[in-house]
This record gives C-alpha cells, structure tokens and sequence, in this order.
C-alpha cells in the first residue's frame, strides 16, 4: 500500500490511480450538473469501490501478481476461468481438442440427433503423417450385417445373456444426475443394449424404465456391505435376483484411476445415497484401493463364481486396467489350476474416464486399451481358454471405427462412456467434478439437471447406438465381412514412420493357442511375465 502512495504514477498502477481520479471527478460533477447527478453519483461509487478492491489486492498476501497490479490483475483471472471456452470455440481445429476432438463430438452429436453425418470434399487428415490408421477394404464387399444381428452370447446355460456389440460403461448415480441415468436406461430399454451402473450401486433411476443393467460391484461393496464394510451375501443375492440385472461385474480398476481408491465425505452422503450404497450417515463412503474379500489370483475366481451362484447363474465377470502383465498370467495360472473361469472380463484402457482423478494417476498410471486389450485376449489364447471367456472393451470408444479396431485386436464387444453423455447433451465443459455441469448431465442441482428433457434425450442415446452399429455394418461389410467379430488384426494398417507401415499385427504379438503352456520360451513379448507369475500370489515371483 505504502508502495502505491509513493509512486501512484507508475504503470502497474496506473488502473488504480484512474479509478480514484474518476471517482474525484464524478462526485465534483454530481454537484454541477444536477440534471446528471445521480447517474454521475453511481459512477463515483463504482469507482470508489473499484479503488477498495485495489486496496485489498494491495493488502492481500496470497497472490503476488495483485499486490502488483491491483484491480487489473483480475482480468487475468478471468480470462484464466473462460479459457477452455475461448479455445474450444475459436480456436480448436476440427481434429483438434482433448480428451475428444471436435469431429468426434460432433459424429457423436450428429447420429444422436439423426442428422446427415457425411462430410464433402475428402478427409482432413494428413495420411501420410505418422499415427495415421486405416482398414483394408475388399473389392467383393458384402452386404451390411442387420443391427439385430450383431450381438454376442455371454456365460453359459439358461441364464446367457445376449448383449449387444455396443453398451453404455460403468458410470454411477452421483457421477452422474439422476435425469441423466434415467435417459441412459430408457435409451438401453429402447435399444436393446446393456447399461451398467457403476460401482455407485443400483439407484431407482436404474431401474426406472426397466433397460438391461449389468450391476458392477467395486471394493466398497455397494448395495451388497455389511456393517463393518465387507461383503454380504445375502444383500446381494437379494439384489442380484432382480430380472432387470442381467449381469454381475467385479471391478478389479477402472482406466481412469487404476490402483487408486476414492472418498464420499460424509457431509455429501445424503439419505438417498445412504439408502442405496448400504453406508451409513455421518460418515465417508470409502472406497478402498483393494479388495478385502480375496488377495490372490484364486481367491479372485473364486469371488467371482461365488457371485455366479449368489445371482442365480447370471453371468459374472470381472473389469480391470491392465498393470502388471505378470499379475494378469498370474490370473490365468489360477484358472488353469482351480478350474474357475469367469464369463467375461472387461479391459478398461487408461485413456477412459468420466470423473475426477488424479491428474498423475490419469496421465500415467495403467496400461491404454488396445495394449491392454491385446495382451489379455492372446494370453488366453495362449493358455487355451480364449474360447471359454468373453472379452470387453472401454476406454475412449465413440465411433464405428474406435469399435473395429479394439475388435480386431480381441475384444467381443465394446463399452463406451463418454460417448453415451454426449448424446445426453454434455459438451465436454470438463467442470464434471465441480456440480456446476452447464448441461446437467454430472450435476446433482436439480435446477441444473431439469436441462435433460428424458424423453428427448433418451432417444438420442437410442439413435447414437443405433447409427453407430449402423456405420460398424458398413465398415465390416466393405472389408468383405459378414460380421464384426470376423475382424483381425491384419485387417488394419498403421504409418509408423514416413516410410514405413505396419499392420496392428506385426505391432501387437499374436499367440497360437496353447502356445504358452506348450512352449512359454518361444513368445519374447510373454515369457517373462509368464515366468514371474504364480497362481498363488500377485506379487512377482523371483
């Protein structure tokens, strides 16, 4: 302050020194010309309290760059909160923006709302630039597969499920709004497509208009916790026997934030969400990193075949990111010795995620899907039980193409999030963990939620599904395919450098079946972390 006084002329002051200035001089006009005086009056008052902000930046202590530039330091501020908007609505090129480019939320947006979603004029992107992907195509392409026809069989017996090629992923009720839970399942019930509920629990907004639900159940143990915070389990075959649940999901981790846990703090744990979660008021909903019913690779199978029984024979299963290669064969060393199979498992990239992490967790922990992805299908295929076990993927899924690829590389069918809240109506604001979501759509202010019309929006989330496996018949077609699962590896192609080009099979191991039992030695990318596993034990072996 004494530092303004005694050079109040000096630039980074200058803003300052106006406001009291202008403030002198419209109170001595007030007196003047009288005809003006109270117009001129309120500019002498919103100077003045122009000049008191400049006091209290001078005085504050937290921020260095007001104590400099009192009162125009603000603008910095500002232009900080409306950053994101000025770049994605100015100056983001259509292949430009992140975590989704601006072309792909408008694929999105397009085949939600049924609209022309052809472009003129040829690509846009530089085919010759490393990175770039394609398909091969066939010169006898074959007729587009029907929509009802792309499904898969998942688990065995009367209660098989049959799912389709494209489902909504795990996001919870709190996560997400309640409007925008009942517009996703009322978009499944109208598509004939599964929408799992995250490990949030099962909330009435799930069950509301009956859509297939596949419950996840997380380390918390949600809708199926006893007292202490365990397993119960009888509250879960209470739940479980539900028909709405089609099928049951152990979540291991999710690609966002793999290895990590998360806390509710009891003062946002409201009755409803007391009710539904099986927690208690007045205290933090935990989530913990680990399981505490199983801590080994056969401990996990048989949790999960106990979930099997629990649920009436309802398909069970397990989501994971991928870490440790030598923990997933330490898994499949444990089915190979109990005799213990799940019904599927769900490979969950590091590039997923629809609520706040850890921005070091988000950017570097996990393995990305499709390596993910790869390593888990020809693991199995190496320890001959591809065949017994179904395969999901999710992690930045929003278009037919992102749907071939993953299939070419193992996946049986496709998970996606994001994609699904953008045929909601969310528009990427990144403000989801704030509650002040401008669409609604991850927002528990009911003001705010009533901008998801339910009706509206649920059949756009039926639309987007619809087109989306629409476009996948087209691509699989032209590739001369009957249906999606045909698709390979080979099948693709990928510029690894100005000069050279790959297929997603030369980059990405395939094994034979039975390969690692037979001769574990001859796969260089697998061997080690076949020797360093154990079916006893995740830890590393040696």
């Amino acid at each position: 302050m004494m530092q303004f006084l005694r050079y109040p002329f000096e630039p980074r002051y200058s803003v300052m020194t106006l406001c009291v200035v202008l403030a002198v001089v419209f109170a001595a006009l007030s007196q003047r010309w009288l005809a003006y005086a109270d117009v001129l009056e309120l500019l002498s008052v919103v100077m003045l309290g122009l000049v008191a902000l400049g006091v209290h930046d001078l005085r504050q202590t937290r921020h260095a760059i007001l104590r400099n530039y009192p009162i125009v330091a603000h603008m910095r501020f500002l232009l900080e909160d409306i950053r994101p908007e000025l770049r994605q609505y100015f100056f983001e090129g259509d292949k430009d923006g992140a975590p989704f480019a601006r072309d792909q939320r408008a694929i999105v947006y397009q085949r939600a709302k049924k609209e022309l979603d052809k472009r003129p004029f040829g690509t846009m992107y530089d085919v010759y630039q490393e990175q770039y992907e394609w398909l091969h195509h066939s010169i006898a392409p074959k007729p587009a597969a029907a929509i009802d026809a792309m499904r898969v069989d998942i688990g065995l017996g009367p209660r098989a499920y049959s799912a389709s090629l494209l489902n909504i992923s795990a996001m919870s009720y709190g996560a997400l709004s309640a409007n925008a839970i009942r517009s996703l399942n009322k978009g499944a019930r109208s598509g004939g497509f599964f929408h799992d509920t995250g490990e949030g629990g099962v909330s009435p907004y799930h069950r509301e208009f009956g859509g297939d639900l596949v419950w996840e159940l997380g380390s918390g143990y949600f809708g199926a916790r006893n007292l202490a915070g365990g397993f119960d389990a009888t509250l879960f075959a209470e739940a479980a026997a539900d028909p709405q649940i089609k099928m049951v999901e152990l979540k291991l981790s999710q690609g966002a934030k793999p290895g990590h846990g998360g806390v509710l703090p009891a003062a946002k744990v409201t009755e409803e969400i007391s009710r539904i979660r099986g927690v208690p008021m007045g205290q933090d909903c935990v989530s913990p990193a680990s399981h505490s019913e199983f801590s080994t690779p056969a401990g996990l199978l048989e949790f999960t075949a106990r979930m099997r029984e629990l649920s009436g024979g309802k398909p069970a299963g397990f989501k994971l990111c991928i870490g440790h290669p030598w923990e997933f064969m330490a898994i499949c060393k444990a089915m190979l010795e109990t005799g213990i199979t799940p019904d599927f498992i769900v490979i969950d990239g590091k590039e997923g995620g629809t609520g706040a992490a850890p921005l070091k967790f988000m950017d570097h922990v996990g393995m990305p899907l499709r390596d993910g992805l790869s390593f888990v299908h020809n693991a199995l295929v190496g320890v001959g039980l591809r065949e017994k076990i179904k395969i999901g993927a999710s992690g930045k899924i929003t278009s037919a193409f992102d749907m071939a690829k993953v299939m070419a590389l193992g996946a049986d069918w496709c998970n996606a999030a994001r994609g699904f809240m953008f045929a909601v109506g969310c528009i990427q604001a990144q403000s989801c963990h704030t509650g002040l979501c401008p669409t609604g759509v991850t927002s528990q202010d009911p003001a705010r939620q009533r901008a998801i019309v339910v009706p509206d929006k649920a059949q756009r989330v039926a639309n987007f599904h619809h087109n989306t496996l629409h476009a996948l018949a087209e691509l699989v077609a032209a590739a001369g395919l009957s249906h999606p699962q045909e698709l390979r590896p080979h099948h693709f192609q990928r510029r690894a450098s100005s000069d050279k080009v790959i297929s997603f099979a030369e980059q990405y191991e395939q094994l034979k079946p039975g390969q690692l039992l037979a001769d574990p030695a001859s796969s260089p990318h697998f061997r080690d972390a076949w020797a360093l596993s154990s079916a006893s034990s995740f830890a590393r072996v040696g």
